[in-house]
């Protein structure tokens, strides 16, 4: 099993990095890759998962120890894969789930993709006194200057589940503004969430 990795970040897609190590570039999984827009083509360091299955085997990364931590407890709960996981991750709003999960509040929990009412009374279930010291800093990212990060931003967020009707109603608060696909990124989630 991989414990993280040290490559040069060489491609962001919507939905992973592509990390190269030693002249092989590894597709890897992650929550929110613009995040990483700052470190493209330089060597960055990340956390990893494995995941091995009969069809595939394939990596999943986080930018430190902490988040790979939360992302092992929420597929440990039955009914949430890794996508599903990576999805929850990528709303950056930890606490909010933490809180959630400790206060029985299933409600707040199915606002998160692919989370049904059974999936939030399960996690509560499975999760409920398990996070507290869960914590994720947040990377600071320089400003982009192309609107081409809303577009990958909104196709980051039906990567993750998200219905394209729903999306379309949250793009049309930031048509005309300019902004990181990370930001655009974490203010769609907050209002999809909430």
């Amino acid at each position: 099993m991989f414990e993280y990795m040290r490559g040069q970040l060489t491609k962001i897609r919507s939905t992973a990095l592509v990390v190269e190590l030693g002249g092989i570039g590894y597709l890897i999984h992650v929550a929110n890759p613009y995040a990483y827009s700052s470190q493209l083509n330089q060597e960055l360091t990340i956390y990893l998962y494995q995941a091995i299955r009969d069809d595939a085997h394939t990596l999943y990364g986080f930018r430190d120890e902490a988040e790979k931590e939360l992302f092992l407890h929420l597929i440990s709960v039955s009914g949430i894969g890794p996508t599903s996981a990576l999805a929850i991750i990528a709303a950056d709003d930890h606490g909010g789930l933490v809180q959630a999960i400790s206060e029985k509040n299933s409600t707040y929990l199915t606002k998160f993709p692919k989370i049904g009412k059974k999936t939030a009374q399960q996690m509560i279930l499975d999760l409920e006194g398990k996070l507290q010291a869960v914590e994720t800093p947040v990377l600071n990212l320089a400003q982009a200057t192309e609107n081409q990060a809303l577009d990958e931003a909104m196709e980051a967020l039906q990567a993750l589940g998200y219905k394209v009707a729903e999306l379309k109603k949250i793009r049309k608060f930031f048509d005309g503004t300019s902004d990181t696909a990370e930001n655009y990124m974490k203010s769609a989630l907050k209002m999809l969430v909430k």
